[in-house]
């Protein structure tokens, strides 16, 4: 199984635990960014996992090359140039504090990529699957240019592909979102989204839902599933997060589609947060893994969720549960006993 994916990854500077951003002059360095978190969940799950991007040729690109290499992932495809990698402060939140992040990417090595540069028909070759998210195109115009090569190609060589739309209100407005993303819509296999990126990205508002509750009204999420489907995707896969506080979540998921008889409800977690940053990112892997080993459509949809879940106990962008440790909380297995 070869899984493509298109996106930028940043160097992430987080302080030390729910210290404040330069609250202590210590900042620790990692690499993150959506489609990258995707690639290396899929890399560490035994999938040929093959990532395209443009990084600066200097240190910074290089080491963000390095540890994409290192969690497995293949960078073989990853263009030079540019001037600077796009970097992200993360401050984690607590209790009633939320998270925040500030960016610095503008001007960033992908920004300006050259469209043309890329040939997406040898890259889709013996792909099974290929995978981007609403922020790519929401860096700029030459980008936006590539997910819509990029998305033609992989259905002109019957490759699936999933968008996750990631709607990030720091990098362009709903309508301009929307005037981006819903042409793209007519190429895409599978949307996964949250109740704001349906709005934002799609415009389409899921009506008389209230998820602080705990409870799915599946007849108000059926409606704005068919919508999107009228756009094109087969299915829709829609993350539910309640947040009690930035330390407590309730995590599940609903997935529904043209070709699915009914919308299909997940298992729910409550959980405590260590790092919500990759969460929805890992989500998308578990649902790519899940759908494209043949799991049926409610066994991924479980496989999804529990890979969300161990996602927010981990600290950085990247998953680091492994497929057996997915599939045990999947199964029903919450005890966090220790495992011998």
């Amino acid at each position: 199984m070869k899984v493509v994916s298109f996106g930028e990854i940043m160097l992430r500077l987080s302080p030390p635990g729910v210290e404040r951003l330069l609250q202590s002059p210590t900042l620790s360095a990692a690499f993150g960014g959506a489609e990258a978190n995707v690639a290396v969940s899929l890399a560490h799950w035994g999938v040929e996992s093959v990532y395209v991007t443009r990084v600066p040729s200097q240190a910074i690109g290089e080491a963000a090359v390095r540890a994409l290499r290192a969690e497995g992932v293949r960078t073989d495809s990853i263009l030079r140039g540019g001037e600077r990698l796009g970097i992200y402060f993360a401050e984690s939140g607590a209790s009633q504090r939320p998270s925040t992040v500030v960016y610095d990417r503008a001007h960033s090595a992908i920004s300006d990529i050259d469209p043309a540069a890329l040939d997406w028909a040898p890259l889709m070759h013996g792909a099974t699957w290929f995978h981007v998210s609403g922020i790519t195109p929401a860096l700029g115009p030459k980008p936006a240019r590539c997910v819509a090569d990029a998305l033609a190609a992989a259905r002109a060589a019957k490759v699936t592909s999933s968008l996750d739309l990631n709607f990030r209100r720091k990098l362009w407005s709903p309508s301009e979102a929307q005037a981006t993303l819903r042409p793209l819509m007519k190429n895409v296999n599978l949307v996964i989204a949250n109740e704001e990126d349906l709005q934002s990205a799609l415009g389409f508002n899921v009506a008389g839902v209230d998820v602080t509750t705990g409870r799915v009204n599946t007849a108000a999420y059926r409606d704005v599933i068919r919508q999107v489907c009228e756009l094109g995707p087969t299915r829709v896969a829609i993350t539910l997060r309640e947040s009690v506080s930035a330390s407590d979540n309730g995590w599940s998921a609903i997935l529904g589609g043209s070709d699915l008889p009914e919308v299909l409800e997940s298992q729910r977690y409550d959980i405590r947060v260590v790092d919500r940053i990759g969460a929805g990112d890992a989500f998308a892997a578990g649902l790519i893994y899940g759908t494209a080993t043949g799991q049926t459509p409610m066994a991924a949809l479980r496989f999804a969720v529990a890979a969300g879940a161990l996602k927010h106990t981990i600290p950085g962008d990247f998953n680091r549960a492994s497929v057996d440790e997915v599939e045990r909380l999947a199964a029903g297995d919450a005890s966090g006993r220790v495992q011998r």
